[in-house]
């Protein structure tokens, strides 16, 4: 692939130099060029710092002249380092002729790219390419304007990267693929990655990722959405995180669709089902628009496709004013003049007041194609922390929807359960007082979730260890409380199907 130009972008190294990208890998870890050695040199808050658009106290703590931080100077940062210097660090004459550093003028150099140590899951030194100023993430982090400019690593990146369903699969798609940070991912344990893009640069980008953290080359298509495929051309997994923002134009190809309203969310959940293989997994970041009069959940749910078991989670909910404000200062245009912000912020309220928009909401869709006749799609609001990676999480709550689908009341009571990990119980009442007024059972792991259970659930959770059927708890239980057995057996059998949908229990 050759360079490609944008206006008011750098041009970007070549893709096709193998050899010199390989020379660099090679010098950035000898150097200690990596997330782990960024944060020993930098410290914890000056490495937070980074992702929150601040560089000084990373300049600060890079006055040194040592060879990791003339790089972190160099390709972080983008400050200009004396040609000599760089020369003492890497192949400098290589990377000049490849377009991976320029001339500045005098006798110094400037990266024409950010590079930004990444450690993969199982501790992989990666590096992920961005456009210059775009390394480090957080509002106002761009470094250009330009339409076509590339991100790198972003919370949003990071938040699908952790929600993505790891099993080792032949073929997946990065839909969207930005800097080639889940094509990256999706490399581990994917025989074949498709990437694609609108943006010809996103494409250029994502090769020089994957080159130079070491990973296969993908198979990089350009055009928008699913239109780079060929017919009949299906995956076993498809990630995508979309431009979802809502917004009333199409400036900037990395957030802004170009489609009305959440149109292109939608158009991608209701268009994966066509393109997933029997038992595929689809993950997509979205926004989606709160209007008047109608309930989010029952909005969602009309993207789903047929065939497709669905698990939609809304992480966060703004007001349109609060959401106008952060998309704008992400653009920097608060540092602009005073009355273009003005007429841009006017600009998104027209939009939401001409769509009665009240409120836009983030969150994450998953799909699974299973084609059953009753697919199941579960929308929850989940504002609360939660613990990442959490691809483990997003498969087993889908097995559980399978195995509960498969057993009625009568199996359930015939099956054996045990409690998941780190269950704790809580009792919430008045001190002192002889019986808690309810009981919590809470997760310390994955969605980290809490439940309310009657004091047949929390004695039926705790006896829960795989060696008696449910039935046969359930009439102990009676036994111990004085009450009729059969009655017990009719009336739990919805509180043990909760608890195992929400990931409290395991069928043993």
């Amino acid at each position: 692939m050759g360079d490609v130009s944008n206006a008011s972008l750098s041009t970007l190294p070549s893709a096709d130099r193998a050899d010199v990208t390989a020379r660099l890998r090679d010098a950035l870890l000898g150097a200690s060029f990596t997330a782990d050695g960024l944060l020993e040199l930098l410290g914890a808050p000056a490495y937070a710092a980074l992702s929150r658009s601040e560089t000084v106290p990373a300049l600060r703590a890079t006055r040194g002249d040592t060879p990791l931080e003339v790089l972190v100077r160099l390709f972080l940062l983008q400050q200009p380092v004396a040609h000599a210097r760089v020369a003492d660090v890497l192949p400098a004459d290589a990377c000049l002729e490849s377009g991976w550093l320029v001339r500045t003028g005098g006798d110094e150099v400037a990266a024409t790219v950010d590079v930004r140590p990444y450690a993969g899951p199982d501790g992989e030194d990666w590096y992920i390419v961005s456009d210059l100023g775009c390394a480090v993430g957080g509002a106002g982090g761009i470094g250009s304007r330009a339409e076509g400019v590339v991100l790198g690593v972003g919370g949003a990146s990071t938040t699908l990267a952790g929600i993505t369903v790891r099993t080792p699969v032949a073929t997946a798609l990065d839909l969207g693929t930005g800097s080639g940070i889940q094509a990256l991912h999706a490399a581990r344990h994917v025989t074949r990655v498709t990437a694609t893009d609108l943006n010809p640069r996103a494409l250029h980008i994502t090769a020089l990722t994957l080159a130079l953290s070491g990973a296969p080359a993908a198979d990089l298509r350009e055009g928008s959405l699913f239109e780079p495929l060929r017919d009949g051309e299906t995956y076993d997994l498809i990630v995508s995180n979309p431009p979802f923002v809502i917004s009333p134009g199409a400036r900037l190809t990395y957030r802004d669709g170009g489609m009305g309203g959440d149109d292109l969310c939608r158009t991608l959940v209701s268009q994966a089902w066509e393109r997933l293989n029997e038992g595929g997994f689809a993950h997509f970041l979205a926004n989606w628009q709160h209007v008047e009069g109608e309930d989010w959940a029952d909005r969602l749910r009309s993207w789903v496709p047929r065939g497709c078991d669905a698990w939609i989670v809304q992480r966060e909910v703004q007001d349109v004013t609060q959401y106008a404000e952060l998309w704008l200062r992400d653009a920097g245009d608060h540092r602009g003049d005073v009355a273009e912000y003005q007429a841009r912020y006017d600009a998104w309220l027209d939009e939401f007041e001409a769509r009665k928009v009240k409120a836009v909401g983030f969150g994450w869709i998953t799909l699974r194609k299973t084609g059953s006749a009753e697919p199941s799609i579960t929308t929850e609001e989940w504002p609360h922390p939660i613990e990442q990676p959490l691809g483990e999480t997003v498969r087993a709550h889908f097995d559980r929807l399978d195995y509960l689908r498969t057993h009625d009341d009568a199996a359930l009571l015939e099956a054996r359960f045990t409690l998941a990990g780190e269950v704790v119980q809580e009792q919430v009442g008045l001190p002192g007082a002889e019986d808690p007024e309810h009981v919590v059972l809470r997760q310390n792991r994955g969605m980290r979730r809490a439940t309310r259970v009657d004091t047949v659930g929390a004695g039926f959770a705790g006896v829960c260890d795989g060696t008696m059927t449910a039935g046969r708890i359930l009439d102990a239980i009676a036994q111990l409380l004085g009450e009729d057995p059969v009655a017990l057996r009719d009336r739990t059998p919805a509180q043990i199907r909760l608890l195992v949908e929400q990931g409290f229990l395991e069928p043993a």
